[in-house]
């Protein structure tokens, strides 16, 4: 069988389990369980790889928990990030689940201990709380211990299922990430507005990850400062070698439950614990990584059109992030603000890619004063329209903005994506192909002229048009209208208006034939 075929036969799998074990819950509220415990197989199949690697006389999940020396659980910490005893692995509780009348408290146990191990370790902020959000005790589980059991077995049983073939470095891990971001793709799309705060459509994720990270050979590492589940930090990792990021994936997360998916997307694309830095918080008002040195590549899908503290907080005009445009965005919209924060942590010679919500490129007031201030400095590389309904949760044709700190040319691309060589309509969906991003890759990367779908302007002639920085404003939507010759049109009427008059005349001789 092809890796693509396994792949999709295992994604009808999965989404089959997903739905299957369920019941009544709705797929968005009982999606932690099922990606918890793909986490939880994961992790467990993981380790003993670790512990065993590639002994054949050595069956860890057969061991008794007695053998294992404090030694040998410190290094395993100091390298995996966490120790997973055999009696706690995946497949030794799904071999006793049928028979085990309190496996939710002992599932809890087990989290608990997998968690706890790291205490005290580098890894322990990466790992506490991987387990938050899958709360064996929860109603939705069902309303009697007995029933939660019942739930747990099938979600077990079903993920342990799951066909993963070949050798565990060689497939399994890129199946495991693939089943776990397929799963989080599915909830997105079938949550509606909720999902895309969730998820950037993989092959957009593709885009933005392509034109941050464009000719650069390596980077020092690559943020996300509004990281979601971290699909779109993991396209890096999909599309360039391992070795061009050179310190790895930073992001920041204010939602919780997707500060836990984020991470745990990390280890199911074998990113270890020292690999990644995945924070906790409020990205505009309580940074957390802005003491590290800068990012040479920043993607993001911040929200669209938030409202944020702004001008009620005097001390953030103050903050070095904000300070520099002289204008704090407004309350009710805080795109600027995450603008402005991607642009401060940029490194000299980086690019940041992200996605805007379109007014903000031609808005008056604080937010034109800020165009202002991105134009003046240079620091607008390129924007980018992108077809309608793209995303998850809006059909809006939303905005891609590049910055660059290391531009040479005093000029700004705009580029019109919104045609129809740009996209394909997939049921009620647009979607972007792998032809369609060579494409804009392409157009972004030779800044030439192409009629009616890029151009270059002075930066001159956009201060000239009060900082607009719509693409509209600058590339000609190709007319597909219809050209009337009016001459030819007129020959054509007049020789109808004869014929119809002639045609009067027949029918008045008929007529008067028909009276005589």
């Amino acid at each position: 069988m092809t890796s693509n075929n396994q792949r999709a036969e295992l994604q009808s799998q999965i989404w089959k389990i997903a739905n299957d074990v369920r019941g009544a819950v709705d797929g968005w509220d009982f999606k932690q369980f099922v990606l918890g415990t793909l986490f939880y197989r994961f992790i467990s199949e993981n380790f003993t790889d670790y512990i065993e690697a590639g002994d054949e006389s050595i069956n860890y999940a057969s061991l008794p928990d007695n053998v294992i020396t404090p030694e040998i659980k410190d290094d395993a910490i100091k390298t995996k990030g966490y120790f997973i005893y055999p009696s706690e692995l995946f497949v030794n509780i799904v071999e006793k689940a049928n028979e085990n009348e309190n496996l939710n408290t002992d599932l809890a146990a087990i989290f608990t201990a997998i968690e706890s191990s790291a205490n005290g370790y580098p890894s322990e902020q990466d790992i506490k709380g991987l387990f938050a959000d899958f709360d064996t005790t929860s109603n939705r589980l069902g309303n009697t211990v007995e029933h939660k059991n019942d739930r747990l077995r099938d979600v077990l049983k079903g993920v342990s299922g799951l066909k993963l073939e070949g050798d565990f470095k060689d497939s399994k891990i890129d199946f495991f990430g693939d089943a776990y971001e397929f799963l989080i793709h599915k909830y997105a799309a079938n949550a509606g507005k909720s999902g895309g705060e969730y998820f950037t459509p993989t092959n957009v994720s593709q885009l933005i990850a392509q034109l941050a990270m464009h000719k650069q050979e390596k980077i020092n590492k690559i943020y996300d400062p509004a990281a979601g589940s971290g699909s779109l930090l993991l396209q890096a990792k999909k599309h360039f070698d391992n070795h061009i990021i050179e310190e790895g994936f930073f992001g920041q997360e204010i939602n919780h439950t997707t500060y836990n998916l984020a991470r745990m997307n990390m280890f199911l694309h074998n990113i270890n614990y020292d690999k990644f830095h995945i924070e906790l918080g409020n990205t505009l008002m309580n940074p957390k990584l802005g003491d590290d040195k800068p990012f040479d590549a920043i993607v993001s899908n911040p929200p669209y059109s938030i409202k944020w503290k702004g001008s009620d907080d005097p001390t953030l005009i103050n903050d070095d992030r904000f300070a520099p445009a002289g204008v704090l965005a407004p309350k009710s919209k805080a795109d600027f603000a995450f603008v402005l924060h991607s642009l401060s942590y940029l490194s000299s010679k980086g690019r940041a890619a992200l996605v805007c919500f379109p007014g903000i490129f031609y808005r008056g007031g604080a937010e034109q004063k800020i165009r202002k201030y991105l134009v003046d400095n240079n620091y607008v590389e390129t924007i980018i329209a992108l077809a309608p309904n793209l995303f998850y949760g809006t059909t809006i044709a939303v905005t891609l903005l590049v910055l660059s700190k290391s531009k040479t040319e005093i000029k700004t691309q705009f580029i019109d994506a919104t045609g129809e060589d740009f996209f394909k309509k997939v049921n009620n969906n647009n979607v972007l192909y792998k032809g369609h991003i060579d494409e804009i890759m392409r157009i972004f990367d030779c800044k030439e002229e192409v009629p009616n779908v890029a151009t270059c302007i002075d930066n001159s002639k956009i201060e000239e048009n009060d900082y607009n920085l719509s693409v509209n404003s600058y590339v000609k939507t190709k007319d597909t209208r219809v050209k009337i010759d009016i001459t030819v049109l007129n020959k054509e009427v007049a020789s109808t208006v004869k014929k119809i008059d002639k045609l009067r005349t027949d029918i008045d001789n008929i007529v008067k034939e028909i009276e005589v």
